[in-house]
């Protein structure tokens, strides 16, 4: 048991106390709002609340799976690391379980994934709506004129054609575009999982999550289709990418949506304005510097942000304005998520000291350093 063995146990034990009932709560709280204004757009805009194909559904119990396997694999090598056998004993992993994984943090984790879900399902269902909650109305022109004005007349996307050509770079920002669908994946269980202080995953998932609730409200706030679907001739000498397959896919589907919004499987994807790549990817690299993580993971994130938000630009998804909405969400949700989370990165990384003879530092302890810079 924890008590017996000085090994596996602090004399605070830090894994449970940085856990209070507000990190419980936050996630739960932002996917309550978010199903509440996304059952009132659907209701407005005369069509159902749905989970297409239980696309989501499916997203969420797969990832609880894939938690729950980590969190077993995170209990046995920490146990394995403090043992001093080949083999952890049943008592030395029970006590490790007891101190890392406590009921609490296991519900916080278990609340901060399902509200990350259904808040994208209310996303999803409030993108889907908005043709019908705003119909007609477009600003592709006005932020095309904007986005001209910043560039001096120009147009950033011809800009970035003629810089980087149409050839390899049209291959790498598309593979980059793409796999923010598998970084967002990724980064959910890392986050829950691997952080050493319950509010270092919750404040993250949190915050990812309130992009999507302020990616739904900008869109319904200015309604766009992107430089690709509005000006196709821009983009006509990029080559077939899984980026394009993907964009002639939402036309088809807004088209089919459009001409039918109640049959089985409708719903449309496009809206511009604003960048949930670029927001996402900026919360991303703001909650890393916020939780001091190793200097090559920042480093990395940094530069993911900038060949996201270029990609954006160059494969006619985004306008640089919808970018630069983007990185505004993202200080927004970040501001609001730590507000519910009370995340203090000053408190969560604070110096391990102890002497020899006095309790081994604790199983949370021991892996805070490593994620310090």
């Amino acid at each position: 048991m924890a008590g017996s063995d000085p090994r596996l146990t602090s004399t605070a034990n830090r894994a449970e106390q940085p856990c209070p009932w507000r990190i419980v709560l936050a996630g739960p709280v932002v996917a309550v709002v978010s199903l509440l204004l996304a059952l009132v757009a659907t209701r407005v805009a005369g069509v159902t609340f749905r989970d297409w194909e239980h696309a989501v559904a499916w997203r969420c119990a797969w990832m609880a799976g894939v938690i729950a396997l980590l969190v077993l694999l995170d209990i046995v090598v920490r146990a394995g690391a403090l043992s001093r056998r080949r083999v952890p004993t049943w008592s030395e992993v029970h006590a490790v379980r007891r101190e890392r994984w406590t009921p609490r943090r296991l519900a916080a984790a278990g609340g901060a994934l399902v509200s990350f879900y259904v808040t994208y399902l209310a996303y999803r269902n409030v993108k889907s709506a908005i043709p019908l909650l705003r119909p007609g109305d477009l600003f592709d022109s006005q932020l095309a004129s904007f986005d001209r004005t910043l560039f001096a007349g120009n147009d950033p996307a011809v800009l970035l054609h003629g810089i980087l050509g149409t050839g390899n770079a049209a291959d790498v920002l598309a593979f980059v575009y793409m796999g923010f669908f598998y970084f967002v994946l990724a980064s959910l269980p890392l986050a829950l999982v691997f952080s050493p202080f319950p509010q270092r995953g919750i404040f993250y998932v949190t915050a990812v999550s309130i992009n999507w609730a302020l990616g739904a409200a900008s869109y319904l706030l200015l309604p766009a289709l992107g430089p690709i679907f509005a000006t196709p001739g821009v983009f006509a000498d990029l080559p077939a990418s899984d980026a394009t397959h993907l964009q002639g896919v939402l036309l088809r589907q807004r088209f089919e949506f459009l001409g039918d919004p109640m049959a089985p499987g409708a719903h449309q994807g496009i809206a511009a304005f604003a960048s949930l790549h670029t927001s996402i990817m900026f919360t991303a690299a703001i909650a890393a510097q916020a939780s001091r993580l190793a200097r090559p993971v920042r480093i990395a994130l940094w530069v993911l942000v900038a060949l996201t938000t270029t990609a954006t630009v160059y494969l006619g998804w985004h306008y640089v304005a919808d970018d630069l909405a983007g990185v505004v969400i993202a200080l927004v949700a970040l501001g609001i998520a730590r507000a519910l989370t009370r995340f203090q990165p000053h408190i969560a990384l604070r110096p391990i000291t102890w002497r020899p003879g006095l309790a081994r530092p604790s199983v949370a302890e021991t892996t805070s350093g490593s994620d310090a810079a």
